[in-house]
């Protein structure tokens, strides 16, 4: 087992029943005393638990959003795949603004060799899209970042938005029913959400199916203003009929 696959499941076994002991995830990854208590301190640092005498706890509350670094070592693979089929979906000479969340980070890492213009809105994505010469062109929002997640919100940003038009918003996910539509955790993070919406000629949802049949605190958009729905298999099939009922077009992959 790899030391990532080893750290996510380490942090699935904690987050689920909201603590464990070293002994209980040495068992549960085959691996030895000394190792589970160097990935808790790693896991520790990077903000994704609690490190406690003997073991590790949850540092997430109920209906709380999963840090940036949780989210970041959860379904890697299907954040991958979903990306991938986001930037077939987007032809050469696009624009494009990106939504913050690990998914949209995915899209962002392929989309900076295309001949595209994008507005990214996370930290993360800029530093990606800024590191070298690359063939997309980069226009800067502002906004200021929300602590420990990127994600640029506030007037500067939904000015930003404002001021452009867009031919895809691709936009990131914290929940979506078919009754509630699309939903975020944070008020400042919808209202970018719903200015991206407003400002693009399509929506492109961009999420794992563990997303679907949830309801975050903040509605965004109802189901039928999203065009596209990219998830994964894991989506449950009564929530993607229902979509598909409310004219979004989903694509799993």
């Amino acid at each position: 087992m790899s030391n990532a696959d080893r750290h996510a499941q380490i942090t699935k076994a904690v987050t689920d029943a909201g603590e464990a002991t070293v002994q209980q995830l040495a068992e549960l990854t085959g691996a030895s005393d000394m190792t589970i208590r160097r990935d808790l301190d790693t896991l520790a640092a990077q903000g994704v638990l609690e490190r406690v005498r003997g073991g590790a706890r949850s540092l997430l509350l109920r209906g709380e959003e999963p840090p940036f670094a949780l989210r970041a070592h959860e379904a890697a693979d299907t954040k991958r795949r979903i990306a991938a089929q986001v930037c077939a979906l987007i032809a050469d000479g696009e624009s494009v603004v990106l939504d913050s969340g690990t998914t949209c980070l995915e899209v962002a890492r392929l989309l900076r060799d295309r001949p595209v213009t994008v507005m990214p809105l996370s930290l993360q994505a800029i530093q990606l899209f800024d590191a070298t010469p690359r063939p997309a062109a980069l226009v800067l929002p502002g906004g200021r970042p929300r602590a420990a997640e990127g994600a640029l919100t506030g007037p500067l940003t939904l000015a930003s938005l404002a001021a452009l038009r867009f031919d895809t918003a691709v936009i990131g996910c914290c929940g979506l029913t078919a009754v509630d539509g699309l939903t975020a955790y944070d008020l400042d993070d919808a209202a970018v959400k719903k200015a991206s919406i407003a400002s693009a000629r399509r929506t492109l949802v961009a999420t794992d199916g563990s997303k679907l049949g949830r309801t975050a605190f903040a509605h965004v958009a109802p189901a039928d203003r999203l065009d596209i729905l990219v998830t994964d298999a894991t989506a449950p099939a009564g929530e993607v009929t229902a979509l598909q009922n409310a004219g979004t077009n989903v694509t799993t992959v």
